[in-house]
């Protein structure tokens, strides 16, 4: 969704973050296969389920398996 973790870390620290529709504010919050994510982003909102983790960091197309796209809602 962002390039950047610390990019990432603003988005929830400013409530644009929600799991399981709850709204959260720390970046250290744990997910878990399963959850759902909701995420406001400029003109968008998307809604994300978590279906898997890596074990290290990658690129961009290897992060895409590890959602599935459950919504997204455009914003005027």
């Amino acid at each position: 969704m962002v390039k950047a973790r610390t990019s990432a870390a603003e988005l929830v620290e400013s409530g644009h973050v929600r799991v399981n529709g709850v709204r959260e504010t720390s970046p250290g919050h744990a997910i878990k296969i399963g959850d759902v994510l909701t995420i406001a982003l400029d003109r968008a909102v998307r809604v994300l389920k978590v279906t898997a983790f890596n074990e290290r960091r990658g690129d961009a197309a290897s992060a895409r398996v590890l959602y599935e796209e459950v919504g997204d809602v455009k914003r005027n």
